[in-house]
């Protein structure tokens, strides 16, 4: 098998060079359009960065929110949505485009992400849009949610996300942010769950229950002063396992 480490990067300017020191240790880097965090200069930053790396850049778009970072939710219309997101990938693949690059994948960020696992209605706004702008283009949403099903639908390409250091519902979904064990503190405990998810397809969700999850891509997170430290492991982790690393495949479903 073979597996991608994604990372959600050009979000804040401080963060630069962790940024940087990030890209050797994943495969595709999903990088903010300038509405909820990031900006022109840091997207070509990071564009430039991930073209160095061989990485495969992805769009990152979220709610015109910076205020919130983009995590509040919000009710727009098919279409309001439909320019939200043609905004922000023209954005960035007008910059990707003039560095030499393709744009190759597209993960919503924050409320958009969230609200999308469930509410078909809005996952379906945001596929059409990805299509629309390029059906070459690989949807990435939360593993076994209504973004990717939208997708597929569609006939995009899609990548089921799942994270390490994130603790999951016994339905699949993730425990929200809000609840104060949402998050995997300890590197053994999301090193275990990255080797449950790589070999068996599963995670151990807060209840007990064993749940099983299609796995095409492995979120790490490029904020917080562990970042670091925790994708080098990660990606030893996966090297050792013998697991090579390559963005998720444009063909369609791999699974079908």
């Amino acid at each position: 098998m073979h597996w991608d480490l994604n990372c959600d990067l050009g979000e804040l300017s401080g963060e630069a060079n962790q940024d940087a020191a990030l890209m050797p240790f994943i495969s595709s880097a999903n990088i903010a359009c300038g509405l909820h965090a990031g900006g022109p200069e840091l997207m070509a930053r990071t564009v430039a960065l991930a073209l160095a790396h061989g990485v495969a850049i992805g769009a990152h778009p979220g709610y015109d929110d910076r205020a919130h970072f983009g995590r509040r939710p919000q009710t727009l219309s098919a279409a309001q949505v439909r320019e939200l997101i043609l905004y922000q990938l023209g954005a960035l693949e007008a910059i990707v485009r003039v560095q030499g690059g393709r744009l190759h994948h597209v993960k919503p960020h924050g409320a958009l992400y969230n609200q999308a696992a469930d509410d078909a209605e809005l996952a379906l706004a945001i596929a059409t849009a990805v299509r629309d702008f390029d059906p070459s283009l690989v949807l990435v949403g939360l593993s076994g949610s209504a973004l990717p099903q939208a997708g597929h639908d569609l006939g995009l390409a899609v990548a089921h996300e799942v994270f390490a250091d994130r603790r999951y519902l016994a339905n699949g979904r993730l425990v929200p942010r809000t609840e104060s064990d949402a998050l995997i503190e300890t590197d053994d405990e999301a090193l275990a769950q990255i080797q449950a998810l790589a070999q068996e397809g599963r995670v151990t969700a807060r209840e007990g229950h064993r749940v099983l999850l299609r796995a095409d891509t492995l979120c790490l997170h490029g904020d917080g002063p562990h970042a670091l430290a925790f994708a080098q492991k990660a990606h030893q982790f996966l090297t050792e396992q013998g697991i090579p690393l390559t963005p998720p495949n444009t063909d369609k479903d791999p699974h079908e």
